[in-house]
C-alpha cells in the first residue's frame, strides 16, 4: 500500500521522469559550459551563432521535458494519480506543503523580477535601442498571460501537482536563456519562461485552498502571495548586485538553476489535491466557458475587473512613475529606491491584509485596498509632480501599499470563491487578465503622458477603473468567509458545483454524435 507520506509515488513512471530530467540537465549543462568558455570574451556571446553542439543540447532539453511530462501526466482512471489522495494530513505535512509551495512561488517570482536587472547589460551587448529592448518585457509578459490561461486550465484537466511539475521543468529548460547568442533567441526563451511563470501561480493557490483546512488558510495564502513576491524580487536583486559585476548579466539565469533543481527534487512533498482526485474520478470535465455562464458570470466579471484595474495601475502608471519623479526633480527619489521601497512596503502591507482578510472580511479587505489605491491616485492627480515633497512621497507610499495589498488578495480570493471543478481555470483567467495590463497599459499611459497635464490625467485615468472595480466587489463580490460561516450558504455552493457538473454532463450527452454510446438518436 502506498504510504500517505510519500507523495512522490504519484509519478507513475519515476525512472522515465528522472531520465527526462537528466537529459534536460545535460542539455542545460552544455549551455553552461559554453557560457563559462566565453570568459575570454568577457562573457559576451552576442552573434556567436548556434553551433552544432548547441543545437544538440537544445534537442536534448526538448526531448527531456517531453519525456518527463509524459511520465507525469496520466489519463483519468489510469495510474496512481487516479487513486484518491489521503484527505487527512498532519500539521507537519501541511507546514511542509506551505514551505515547498512558498519556495516554488519565490522561484516563480524571480523570473520576471530578473528582467529589470538584465536589460542594461543586454542593451550594451546587443547594441539595442529603447524601442528594441522594450520587446523583452512585452514578450515575457505576453508569455505569462498565455501561461496563466494554459496552466490554469491544465490544473483542472491533468491535476494541480502535474501542472506545477511541468512548469518547473520549463523553468529548468529555459535557463539556457543565459547562453542565447541572438536577441531573437533570448525573446523566444523569455516567452517560454513567461509561460512557465504564469502557469504556476494560479495552480499553487488552487492546491493551497484544497490542501489546508478552513480558518487561517486565507490569511496564510495572502501572506504567501505578498511575501514570496517580495522574496523573489529581493533574491533577484541580491544575485544581480553580487554576480553582474563579476560575470555580466547572463549569469543571472544560470544562477537560478540550482533553485529550480531543488524545487524539482522537492516534488515528493507536493501531493495532489485529494478533492481534485476525488472529483476527477466521479464527474465529467467542465469546459472553460463555464466561467461566463450562470451562476459564475458575476464572479468572473468582478474578479476580472479587479485584476484588470490592478494591471493598469501597476504595469501602466507605476511603470512610468520613477521617470516622472526624476524628471520633476522634486521627488528626491530614484527609480531604484522606488523599486526597493515597493518591495519593502509589501511586507507590512500583506501582514495587515492577511489579518483583515481572516478577522474581518475578504470582500471588505479587497474594497479597502482598492480604496487606498484610488485615494493615492487622486492625491497625485491633485498635486501632480510639482506638489510639495512630503505630500508627493506620502501619496507614492500609499500607492505602493495599496497595489501590494491588491495583488496579494486577487489570487487567494479567486481560488476560494470558485467551485473545485473550475478553480484552476478561474485562477488562470484572473492572473492573465491582471498581466494583460502589461500589454496595453504602458502604451496607453505613454500616450497620455505626452499631453499637457500628463501625470494628473494619467492618475485619474487609472483611478477610475480601480474605483469601479472596488465598487463592483462591494456590491456583487462573494465573501468566502461568510459562506463558510453559514451552513446554508455552504450548502448552496456545494449544490452549485453539483448542478454545474450535471448540467455539463447532460449537455455533453445531448451534443454527442449519432451512434455514440448513451447518445439519443436523432
Amino acid at each position: 500500500m502506498t504510504s500517505p507520506t510519500r507523495p512522490a509515488s504519484l509519478i507513475s513512471r519515476p525512472p522515465l521522469f528522472w531520465t527526462g530530467v537528466a537529459l534536460t540537465c545535460a542539455g542545460v549543462g552544455q549551455h553552461v559550459w559554453m557560457f563559462v568558455d566565453s570568459a575570454s570574451m568577457e562573457f559576451h556571446m552576442a552573434m556567436m551563432g548556434m553551433s552544432g553542439a548547441m543545437w544538440a543540447a537544445m534537442a536534448a532539453i526538448v526531448v527531456g521535458v517531453v519525456i518527463s511530462g509524459f511520465a507525469i501526466v496520466q489519463p483519468p482512471g489510469e495510474g496512481p494519480t487516479a487513486v484518491a489522495a489521503p484527505s487527512r494530513t498532519t500539521r507537519t505535512d501541511r507546514r511542509r506543503l506551505i514551505g515547498v509551495l512558498s519556495f516554488a512561488l519565490m522561484v516563480d517570482q524571480m523570473k520576471p523580477a530578473t528582467l529589470a536587472f538584465i536589460q542594461p547589460g543586454m542593451r550594451a551587448e546587443f547594441h539595442l535601442g529603447a524601442a528594441e529592448i522594450a520587446w523583452l518585457p512585452t514578450v515575457a509578459l505576453s508569455g505569462t498571460v498565455v501561461g496563466s490561461l494554459v496552466g490554469g486550465r491544465a490544473a483542472d484537466r491533468i491535476g494541480r501537482r502535474a501542472t506545477i511539475l511541468i512548469a518547473s521543468l520549463l523553468f529548468l529548460g529555459t535557463t539556457v536563456c543565459g547562453a542565447m547568442p541572438t536577441f531573437g533567441g533570448i525573446l523566444a526563451m523569455c516567452a517560454l519562461m513567461g509561460m512557465a511563470a504564469g502557469g504556476m501561480l494560479p495552480v499553487v493557490y488552487a492546491l493551497m485552498t484544497e490542501s489546508l483546512p478552513p480558518g487561517r488558510r486565507a490569511a496564510i495564502m495572502v501572506l504567501q502571495a505578498g511575501l514570496t513576491t517580495t522574496g523573489g524580487y529581493m533574491a533577484a536583486a541580491g544575485l544581480a548586485a553580487v554576480l553582474i559585476p563579476l560575470t555580466g548579466w547572463r549569469v543571472l539565469w544560470f544562477a537560478q538553476l540550482p533553485l529550480v533543481l531543488i524545487l524539482i527534487a522537492l516534488n515528493r512533498w507536493i501531493p495532489e489535491s485529494a478533492a481534485f482526485t476525488a472529483q476527477r474520478s466521479q464527474v465529467a470535465r467542465v469546459p472553460a466557458a463555464t466561467l461566463f455562464r450562470r451562476p459564475q458570470t458575476a464572479k468572473t466579471l468582478v474578479v476580472s475587473g479587479y485584476a484588470l484595474a490592478w494591471g493598469l495601475v501597476y504595469w501602466g502608471f507605476i511603470t512610468f512613475l520613477p521617470s516622472q519623479l526624476e524628471a520633476s526633480h522634486r521627488g528626491g527619489m530614484s527609480a531604484a529606491t522606488l523599486l526597493f521601497l515597493s518591495s519593502l512596503l509589501s511586507i507590512p502591507t500583506c501582514v495587515v491584509a492577511a489579518w483583515l482578510y481572516m478577522r474581518w472580511s475578504a470582500k471588505g479587505t479587497m474594497v479597502a485596498y482598492a480604496a487606498l489605491t484610488v485615494a493615492a491616485l487622486l492625491v497625485l492627480a491633485a498635486v501632480g509632480m510639482d506638489g510639495s515633497r512630503p505630500v508627493l512621497l506620502a501619496a507614492v507610499i500609499l500607492l505602493f501599499a495599496g497595489t501590494a495589498g491588491v495583488v496579494a488578495l486577487i489570487g487567494p480570493y479567486t481560488a476560494e470563491i470558485y467551485p473545485l471543478a473550475i478553480r484552476g481555470t478561474a485562477g488562470g483567467w484572473a492572473a492573465a487578465v491582471g498581466k494583460s495590463g502589461g500589454a496595453f497599459g504602458p502604451p496607453l499611459i505613454a500616450l497620455v503622458l505626452s499631453a499637457p497635464g500628463s501625470t494628473r490625467t494619467a492618475a485619474l485615468l487609472v483611478a477610475l477603473p480601480m474605483a469601479l472595480a472596488g465598487g463592483a466587489v462591494a456590491l456583487r463580490g462573494s465573501d468566502p468567509r461568510a459562506a463558510a460561516r453559514h451552513h446554508e450558504e455552504s450548502a448552496v455552493l456545494h449544490a452549485e458545483l453539483d448542478g454545474l457538473v450535471r448540467g455539463e454532463a447532460v449537455r455533453a450527452e445531448r451534443s454527442a454524435p449519432p451512434g455514440t454510446d448513451g447518445a439519443p438518436p436523432l
